[in-house]
């Protein structure tokens, strides 16, 4: 899919001028640090796949980012200091994160307070979750792995498994893609049903 966001950074807070982001490893080229990202997001993905963290709030989402880019980013675990787009719609402004992480508190709260065999129930709330958090969009880069992980971390205290992007089956995470740019509960409550157990 293509990558249209926007981002208001007028005093590049985050990139250089090319557009390449600071990185820890000082890599100044865009498809170089891709690579190095993605090789050591997914050894720390890895490590949370062998030693789950117990979700307790929204602060457990700033970990994960942290825990997932802090071999990459200096501002890895830290909240996004520019608003951004994508295809014209506006994410979560970042002066209001205090509000919208309470409001991602209640519905953990609420997902807590479900009953295990309430698979329907789980799937919507985890829905509900996901929608926000990616309305929320807190974070410069990795917003979508670090939702991915915080999503199949709160399934699994409930005992189930739940993997939005999984590397045998590309419409899985297609679907998860088109439920999040449309801010589409039902379908991200369809797709999380049919596919956790």
């Amino acid at each position: 899919m293509e990558n249209s966001y926007r981002y208001i950074d007028p005093d590049f807070k985050y990139t250089n001028k090319n557009g390449v982001l600071y990185n820890l490893a000082n890599i100044e080229n865009e498809d170089v640090l891709a690579v190095f990202e993605s090789l050591k997001v997914s050894k720390r993905l890895e490590e949370l796949y062998e030693n789950p963290i117990q979700i307790i709030d929204s602060e457990s989402l700033i970990y994960i980012h942290r825990y997932l880019f802090q071999d990459v980013y200096e501002w890895a675990g830290k909240t996004r200091t520019v608003n951004i787009s994508k295809d014209g719609k506006p994410f979560f402004e970042g002066e209001r994160f205090e509000t919208g992480f309470k409001y991602v508190n209640s519905l953990i709260t609420d997902f807590k307070n479900i009953e295990i065999n309430d698979k329907r129930k789980i799937a919507r709330t985890l829905a509900e979750i996901l929608d926000n958090v990616n309305f929320l969009h807190p974070f410069r880069e990795g917003n979508g792995r670090t939702q991915r992980e915080f999503l199949r971390l709160l399934a699994l205290e409930k005992g189930f498994t739940l993997n939005l992007n999984p590397p045998d089956n590309k419409e899985i995470f297609e679907r998860y893609m088109n439920g999040t740019i449309n801010s589409d509960v039902e379908v991200l409550s369809h797709l999380i049903f049919e596919i956790i157990n």
